[in-house]
């Protein structure tokens, strides 16, 4: 795909590595949609830093979260730049809790946001494409495929991603590719400080951890394929393996 002049939604757009990947598909000349749900401040923030450096933005609010919520981020997307060529499903939460200590809510709040929505975003943004070329990537995670006892429902949402992405593929094809990123210690959770990710290091094959940079650098690699679909990407230093 030819990235100039199309446009992009990135969901969690406003902060952390969802701002990375927006201001890196901005750079490649597309138009940017930067979601956020509670982040108005940092998302204006991102939208200006991508118009001063004369690409072109806006920021989206919505709550993921809540199903009624979805098809309207789509929708105010489409509307500010009249089609959307390329969803990147980064929005997501992290939360605690193993076989004992998972409740209900935690399993509702991760599920509705890190797996339900990204599937309603695609079917929304499938319909809207309308016989054109576009590309979804879907952020997920290497415990996607080698779980740990410790987050038990993120993991199981990341999995379900996972799955979701291959057969996204085979029912979009050839339009839409759809592909999976799973990215290992790029950036500490949102109560931890650089510290938590200097002590995964030595875990890490490579004996280091990575930056927003490389995931960045992957999804451009994506969308400008034309021929990788149904596929996952890791981007985790061997921490995976």
């Amino acid at each position: 795909m030819e990235l100039k002049g199309k446009a992009a939604l990135v969901t969690g757009g406003a902060v952390r590595l969802g701002k990375a990947l927006a201001l890196a598909i901005a750079e490649r000349g597309m138009r940017v949609a930067v979601h956020y749900r509670s982040s108005a401040g940092p998302a204006e923030a991102t939208v200006q830093e991508i118009r001063s450096a004369g690409g072109d933005a806006v920021a989206v609010q919505g709550d993921l979260s809540v199903l009624k919520e979805v098809p309207r981020v789509m929708e105010r997307a489409v509307e500010a730049f009249g089609q959307i060529d390329v969803l990147v499903n980064s929005a997501a939460i992290f939360e605690e809790g193993n076989i004992f200590s998972s409740t209900p809510e935690s399993w509702e709040r991760q599920f509705a946001l890190n797996l339900r929505a990204p599937f309603f975003l695609a079917q929304h943004f499938a319909r809207q494409i309308e016989g054109r070329r576009g590309h979804i990537v879907n952020i997920a995670d290497w415990r996607g495929v080698r779980p740990d006892t410790t987050h038990l429902a993120y993991n199981l949402t990341k999995a379900g991603l996972i799955a979701m992405t291959r057969e996204l593929a085979l029912a979009l094809a050839p339009n839409i590719q759809v592909n999976a990123i799973a990215p290992g210690a790029i950036l500490p959770p949102p109560e931890k400080d650089r510290s938590y990710l200097e002590r995964l290091a030595s875990k890490v094959p490579v004996r280091r951890v990575g930056s927003t940079a490389e995931i960045a650098r992957t999804v451009i690699f994506l969308l400008e394929s034309d021929f990788v679909t149904g596929d996952l990407i890791f981007v985790t230093g061997g921490q995976h393996l």
